[in-house]
Parts: structure tokens; C-alpha cells; sequence
């Protein structure tokens, strides 16, 4: 019998953002990154489509590369999965900021629960029923593929391309958001019931995890489908991130999350008044195809520089190396009074 994995969320089709805007904040709530990242020149990109012919499947990526001096270990590589109904633009205001700090960040497209498979399908992002068919199981395990074809072609380019002699691929950071939140989670480990093939996607190749507006599973316990996630974790919620397609996610399952993880190496992050929309770093017009509170629009800068501080934070820590400070992973700075920060 099949059992639908957690939640799947939307997000949307996401813009670019002015990297200034986020580095900015960020040196104005004084990470000690931050000068790092305002002296680097813009991160460049290019938008590439790549091949996965076993599966005969193209997944279109956006690669952003790290300017500067290339560090003696190499830079690290972070992947990137969007929610339902992105595409290979979204995340910019995360990746801008990641590879500012000297990474190699690849944006995935996943083809079935992108922004393509939602114009074919859904009238609106507001129609639920049409959003929950894309956000099904079977897209979720293309998804799983998805992520191990990109590390599998990172190191095949490692080996014969120059300029990815000096990407690190072998432990690499993987992010997402809402269903890119599961697709991570489920690349690090996350089993599903009913399903034995999610049992093989896990990839020792990913070193640390990022899940933006995740949720605990309807059904089954929530620490058994955790309990094979081992690498370092960090979820990021708010207190407004709430239901989106109408399968009963709520703030608190959302947060969830983190106490279902192993004991050891995890965190979270509760943004007060931060929604969904939030997480998925957009502006602008974009940033309205959800009903939002006036406190989310008025406070989604300050939230997006500090998300993007922090998620920095956390990859340095866990992908630069043993050298690197964990003061600001163990208590960052610039929390709101009603934020939470918690570790375990």
C-alpha cells in the first residue's frame, strides 16, 4: 500500500534580488561574516541544462560561482531544491548570499513540480487539490533522483573540468524549501513508509542539511521517518508559516520537525510573524500570490537578511572546515525578542 510522504507546499516562480539588499542587513546586525561578504565581488551565475541519461531526464540547474581567491580546501558545493511550482531561479537571495561567501551554489529545477507542471495544471497558486496531485510521492522520489544525479555530475565534471577541480563535491551542503525542505530531508535520510525506493536515496556524499518550512509526516511517527537523518541539521520556520495547499500543516508542525531529529547536531529557527512566503525569498509581486499579514511584508528585509546570515553561518561551520568558529551557529545575533533559537 502507498502512503503519501509529508506535506508538500508551493512556492513561486522567484526574481532575483540585489545582493545588497541581504548583505547589506547582514552587516548591519554584525555576523562575523560579514565583512567577508561585502568585500566579495558579486557572485556570478549561469544557467545550464544537464543531462541525467539513465533516467533520460534533463534537469535545468543555475550555478552560481564564488569570486576571488580560491581557498586552499577548495570551495564547498551547496545544492539547492525548490518548493512547488520554482524552478531554477529560486532561492537567488539564499544563493547570492552563499556564494558570496565562497561557495558553489547549483539551483535544481525539477521538472513535475515545477512552475511549468503548475501553468499545466493549476489555475492559481490557490488551488489546492490540483497543487496536492503535484505534490505527490512519485515527484518527491524524481526529486530524490534529482538530487543524486547533481552530485553525481558534479564529481564527472570535477574530473574532467578545470573550472570544478576546485569545488569540493564530496561533502556537500543540501538545502530547500517547503517541498525542497522534503527532497533534503528525504536526501538525508527521511524514510517513507510504504515506500522501500525512498530507503536508497540517501547520499553520505551530503555533509550538512538546511530545511526551510518543513513539516513532520500526517501519519506514522515522526522520530522513525527522521531517525536516518544523522547529518547536521538546521530548520527554519515562523510563527505564521502555516497551511498552504490544505493538508493541515501548521506552525507547530513545522517545528516539529526539529524534535523529531536525531538528538546531536541539529537547530531551529522560529521567525515571529514570518510565513510561508517568507522562506522562499522572494519579493515584490511574487511575494503576494498568498493572502500575508501587513507585520510579514513590513519585517520580510529584515527576515531575509537575517535567514541568509544564518543559513551562512551554518554552512560555514559545517562545510569549510573543523577551523571555523561555532559561535554564531550556537547563538546568532540580531534575534527578535519573540524569535526562537534553539539546539540539540
Amino acid at each position: 500500500m502507498k502512503i503519501l510522504p509529508p506535506q508538500f507546499h508551493p512556492t513561486q516562480f522567484q526574481p532575483r534580488i540585489h545582493r545588497r539588499t541581504v548583505l547589506g542587513a547582514c552587516l548591519a546586525f554584525g555576523s562575523p561574516w560579514a565583512t567577508s561578504l561585502v568585500q566579495a565581488q558579486s557572485p556570478t551565475f549561469v544557467d545550464e541544462t544537464w543531462q541525467d541519461p539513465r533516467r533520460q531526464r534533463a534537469v535545468p540547474v543555475r550555478i552560481r560561482w564564488p569570486q576571488g581567491a580560491v581557498p586552499a580546501a577548495g570551495w564547498p558545493l551547496v545544492i539547492y531544491s525548490h518548493g512547488l511550482g520554482g524552478s531554477r531561479t529560486g532561492g537567488d537571495v539564499w544563493g547570492e548570499a552563499w556564494a558570496a561567501a565562497g561557495m558553489v551554489v547549483v539551483h535544481l529545477q525539477h521538472t513535475g513540480s515545477d512552475i511549468d507542471a503548475v501553468r499545466a495544471t493549476a489555475g492559481s497558486f490557490r488551488d489546492g487539490p490540483a497543487l496536492r496531485k503535484l505534490g505527490s510521492a512519485e515527484q518527491l522520489l524524481a526529486r530524490l533522483a534529482d538530487v543524486k544525479f547533481a552530485l553525481d555530475e558534479s564529481a564527472r565534471r570535477k574530473a574532467i573540468d578545470k573550472a570544478w577541480r576546485v569545488v569540493r563535491v564530496d561533502a556537500a551542503g543540501l538545502a530547500g524549501h517547503s517541498f525542497g525542505a522534503h527532497t533534503a530531508l528525504g536526501a538525508g535520510g527521511q524514510s517513507y513508509p510504504g515506500y522501500s525506493e525512498s530507503a536508497g536515496m540517501k547520499d553520505e556524499r551530503i555533509a550538512a542539511l538546511i530545511a526551510l518550512s518543513p513539516a513532520v509526516p500526517n501519519r506514522g511517527d515522526a522520530r522513525l521517518a527522521m531517525a536516518g537523518i544523522t547529518r547536521p541539521t538546521l530548520c527554519i520556520t515562523g510563527t505564521l508559516d502555516g497551511d498552504v495547499v490544505g493538508n493541515g500543516a501548521s506552525p507547530d508542525k513545522r517545528a516539529a520537525v526539529f524534535a523529531a531529529l536525531p538528538e546531536g547536531n541539529k537547530a531551529l529557527l522560529v521567525l515571529k510573524d514570518a510565513d510561508h512566503m517568507t522562506f522562499g525569498g522572494v519579493t515584490g509581486r511574487a511575494a503576494g500570490i498568498l493572502p500575508r499579514e501587513a507585520v510579514t511584508t513590513q519585517l520580510q528585509a529584515q527576515h531575509h537578511a537575517l535567514v541568509a546570515r544564518v543559513t551562512t553561518d551554518w554552512w560555514q561551520a559545517h562545510l569549510v572546515g573543523p577551523g571555523q568558529s561555532m559561535g554564531p551557529v550556537v547563538q546568532p545575533a540580531g534575534l527578535g525578542v519573540q524569535d526562537v533559537w534553539r539546539t540539540g
